[in-house]
């Protein structure tokens, strides 16, 4: 069944397609989402909780922000311990801008009841997602929902749909080029219900291995520690993974983590990766269709942020001036900004992690430079800058 023509097709309603169909009708631009899973997953799977300063901005500016101003935990600073002694940074001091920490998955929430109730349309539970014509003018966005066969044809489509998405191989291979590492050990998260030791987020190194303490709510504590990325869940239960987290977070006198029921657990393998070019014809992609961080330095749905402001940014130029620079521009923007996150990811992940390949010079190196930045100001300034968020429109002059 052939539908209306709707001028942006978006493959995908996480953050990053949701949010840009919501930029898009802000200024006037019609488009249509699918998505593969139901409301009730993309509105329940937990994901990161740190919104840098800039996706903070784009939220409340946008109309999108009243919840998270109520229910979000307004940080001003991080705290990294070395050895058992906790150092603070402070963002506010250095850099004079905060942090968010606000689940994606609310902000998921609050797209789609935004999106909906201002007539949007949201299409979930699709399958047999197919992207064609994105060489021409007229490229097609089609899918089955119910058994029903529905078609869009589009002036753009924005690929959205995440690393394992139809999106990103809609690019020719010859086109494509990819740029990936693999990090010898994953995250073993869990969503415990008890409050967070600390009211910022800890940064734990220590020689068995990264711990990190974050929250999602004055109830609700993130938790996480470093191990094998095929690490068999089974093999921890609840009483061996507190004892793990009591002994790399342990620090000061009588500091003991407060331990609660464990409702959610699991391990993720970590990897850093970048498709280029972003764009190809017709189609965009943007946010982890096109890249992806390790989680050390919270920037995934925050790069995703950044990805479709500038997307709706050029596709506003194009529909109310006729220029396509910006959309031309779009990837080599987009791009230089995420090279420099990939960066500080990369820079955290192996300044905070052991290595079991390590050898002694390498882990006193380690230590070096944890205890230069946490006692140098231009040193936690740096950390500090690109902890909060490089400028979203950071990209070539």
């Amino acid at each position: 069944m052939t539908q209306p023509h709707v001028q942006v097709g978006i493959v995908g309603a996480g953050p990053a397609g949701l949010l840009l169909s919501h930029l898009l009708d802000l200024v006037g631009i019609s488009s249509v989402v699918i998505e593969a899973r139901s409301r009730a997953h993309v509105e329940g799977r937990i994901r990161a909780g740190v919104l840098e300063q800039g996706t903070v901005d784009v939220l409340r500016d946008t109309g999108v922000g009243a919840r998270m101003d109520r229910e979000g935990l307004l940080h001003h600073g991080t705290i990294l311990k070395v050895a058992g002694e906790a150092r603070r940074i402070d963002f506010q001091d250095l850099v004079g801008k905060s942090v968010m920490v606000y689940g994606q998955h609310e902000v998921v929430k609050d797209l789609v009841a935004a999106r909906l109730a201002a007539g949007g349309e949201i299409v979930f539970e699709v399958s047999d997602t197919r992207i064609d014509g994105i060489e021409g003018d007229a490229p097609t966005l089609s899918w089955t929902q119910d058994g029903v066969q529905h078609a869009r044809r589009c002036d753009f489509i924005a690929g959205c749909d995440g690393f394992h998405g139809v999106s990103r191989a809609a690019i020719p291979a010859d086109v494509l080029r990819v740029y990936e590492r693999v990090y010898p050990f994953g995250w073993l998260g869990i969503l415990a219900r008890t409050p967070p030791a600390s009211e910022e987020l800890i940064y734990a190194h220590h020689e068995r291995g990264f711990a990190l303490l974050s929250m999602r709510s004055p109830e609700i504590s993130r938790l996480y520690l470093q191990c094998p990325p095929d690490e068999d869940i089974a093999t921890w239960p609840d009483a061996r993974i507190w004892e793990e987290l009591q002994v790399r977070l342990a620090g000061g006198s009588g500091w003991r983590l407060e331990e609660g029921e464990i409702v959610q657990k699991g391990v993720t393998a970590m990897r850093s990766f970048v498709a280029e070019p972003m764009r190809h014809g017709r189609l965009f992609l943007a946010g982890d269709a096109a890249h992806i961080v390790p989680p050390t330095g919270a920037k995934g749905m925050n790069l995703a942020v950044g990805d479709v402001r500038v997307l709706a940014r050029a596709l506003e130029s194009y529909y109310a001036r006729g220029s396509e620079a910006a959309l031309e521009a779009y990837s080599d923007t987009c791009l230089r900004r995420i090279w420099t996150v990939q960066r500080f990811s990369w820079w955290m992940t192996q300044m905070l992690h052991t290595f079991d390949d390590a050898s002694p010079f390498d882990r006193r190196r380690q230590l070096a430079e944890l205890d230069y930045v946490t006692t140098s100001r231009a040193a936690m300034t740096t950390l500090a800058e690109n902890y909060v968020g490089l400028p979203m429109d950071w990209g070539p002059a």
